[in-house]
């Protein structure tokens, strides 16, 4: 099979109905999305479509794109622009095969299938009966396709040591951090979808690559003996669009002919999967890369940028400029289809009314341990450019504050369980073994949670106005936007508190502990030097605070 020229992703059709195309369909206008059983997968295949288009079919410049955009090409053009790079896509057969090493390894170790999947528990996970929630051999056979899209994600994710050792993590880290500009219509053509997340080669300078010498795709050549031994490889060592097709297991797929049930789609299969050979030591991916569908944080310890990672709170707006801006002051830069984005903003507004959405998706690993898969929206807006980096100050200050009051929240409610009086203050405290920092972690994600959710329209509301202000050349909350902002916020906190700490009333020690808890949290709330801070900043005026 052949992922160029073969029918093999399943495709979301305006009428609602699915069909399996092949990968050229991506501009029938009838298509609107990629119809995959699993998230990860959905994702995994826009990463593949979007590497696709950036390595045989970037425009040239922001007129072509436009080009593009506003009329997209036809299959036939796709088709012969994807056939450059045909002879690296086949996933069977002799020769060079996709994602998987030059050698056949054949004194490789064989595994079950489904331990390509990122979910599948490790072998000593199995030994000491550790898997739980998710079964050993829970998907013993897979499709030739799912086999293929399995391969893809493990390769963009691939947490280390995963099913062999030394595994290679991925050219991003571990569960690395996607984020892709979509439409605020989910009925859009899955062109415009794609689309709006390749760059033009104005914007991505690169030389013209060599589709044949493996710079850009690693499995058409052996190894390097540098990574079998341990040997690094630094972004100046391949093409830049060796980006989008890195390859740091070293994996053959076992293809069968027969008929069987893939047991990811649980539909019958003629051509299937159920085992695969993988060693270790494969490439081994170092130093600082910039991937252009990954935001960038600055690591002090390294003096470099590292890629941004899936985590529990990566849905929180506390990290929505992270993901939407690039930010100097604090060294935190957006993904380069964000900002290229923003550079085809002002002919995307001549067409569009709406402006696009940010979807963010990522794995929550522990080492090679999957904690959960997160995906999330957040809205895109439209700065003032002579004001920008004002703006984002401040509404990072703003998040700031947000996060220093759920921490607050969430202290709070610890301390009616955890808490204790002390004799000289008179103030609920931890002792010294703080007990609370080994409560129940379930308990302390519901509260952030329910925290982030419910302040989240309260944060977008002060965004627009900041927005709205700079139009007017100022980059600050006005006296009453501020109030209106602080009065909701010092509510939803003590609201939550409330729900969480008082919901039962307990013996009168505990009542005793609650009242007090709720008396240090609202103390906080109308007299610490951050809430001070934000008055005096904001010019706001209140008749009288009262606790």
């Amino acid at each position: 099979m052949n992922l160029i020229n073969d029918k093999w992703l399943p495709y979301r059709l305006k009428d609602g109905t699915e069909k399996t195309l092949p990968i050229r369909a991506i501009c029938h206008p009838e298509v609107i999305d990629f119809a995959l059983p699993r998230a990860d997968f959905q994702g995994a295949a826009y990463q593949f479509a979007i590497g696709l288009l950036q390595t045989v079919f970037a425009p040239e410049d922001e007129l072509e794109w436009h080009e593009y955009y506003e009329q997209p090409p036809t299959e036939n053009d796709l088709d012969n622009a994807f056939s450059k790079v045909a002879h690296a896509f086949n996933i069977d057969g002799e020769g060079p095969l996709f994602m998987q090493d030059f050698d056949t390894l054949e004194t490789a170790s064989e595994k079950n299938i489904s331990q390509i999947l990122i979910e599948t528990p490790g072998e000593n996970a199995v030994k000491e009966n550790k898997d739980h929630f998710i079964k050993r051999s829970h998907c013993n056979v897979m499709s030739l396709e799912m086999a293929a899209l399995s391969l893809f994600t493990l390769q963009l994710n691939a947490p280390p040591n995963k099913a062999c050792k030394p595994g290679r993590v991925g050219l991003r880290g571990a569960g690395p951090l996607t984020t892709l500009v979509m439409p605020s219509n989910v009925n859009d053509s899955l062109w415009t979808k794609l689309w709006l997340n390749v760059i033009n080669a104005d914007y991505l300078r690169y030389e013209v690559p060599d589709f044949h010498d493996g710079s850009i795709f690693p499995w058409l050549v052996k190894t390097s003996s540098i990574a079998e031994d341990g040997g690094a490889i630094y972004q100046n060592d391949v093409h830049p669009l060796h980006m989008f097709w890195a390859m740091p297991s070293r994996i053959r797929l076992n293809v069968h002919k027969g008929e069987q049930i893939c047991g990811i789609t649980g539909l019958k299969t003629s051509v299937f999967v159920d085992m695969f050979k993988i060693l270790g030591n494969g490439n081994n991916y170092d130093g600082e890369w910039s991937h252009t569908l990954t935001p960038y944080r600055y690591n002090k310890k390294g003096d470099l940028f590292l890629s941004a990672k899936g985590s529990s709170d990566s849905g929180q707006y506390k990290y929505w400029c992270d993901y939407s801006f690039i930010d100097t002051e604090s060294k935190v830069t957006c993904a380069a289809v964000v900002s290229h984005f923003y550079s085809v903003l002002p002919f995307f507004l001549k067409k569009n009314k709406q402006l696009p959405n940010l979807w963010v998706f990522a794995y929550d690993l522990d080492q090679a341990k999957l904690k959960n898969w997160y995906s999330h929206y957040f809205p895109i807006f439209n700065l003032n450019k002579d004001l920008a980096d004002e703006l984002v100050r401040k509404i990072k200050q703003l998040a700031n504050l947000s996060d220093e009051l759920s921490k607050k929240v969430l202290e709070c409610i610890k301390l009616v369980s955890y808490g204790r009086f002390d004799s000289k203050t008179s103030q609920l405290e931890f002792g010294k073994k703080n007990p609370a920092q080994k409560s129940d972690n379930t308990i302390s994600e519901n509260i952030k949670s329910d925290f982030w959710l419910r302040s989240e329209s309260l944060f977008y509301i002060s965004v627009s106005q900041l927005i709205e202000n700079a139009s007017q050349e100022s980059s600050i909350l006005t006296p009453t936007q501020a109030k209106e902002w602080l009065t909701s916020i010092r509510s939803l906190c003590i609201d939550l508190f409330d729900e969480f700490a008082l919901s039962e009333l307990g013996n009168q020690k505990s009542m005793s502990k609650r009242i007090k808890a709720r008396q240090q949290l609202t103390g906080w709330l109308f007299g610490s030097k951050e809430i001070k801070a934000f008055i005096v900043n904001h010019n706001i005026e209140f008749t009288k605070e009262v606790a």
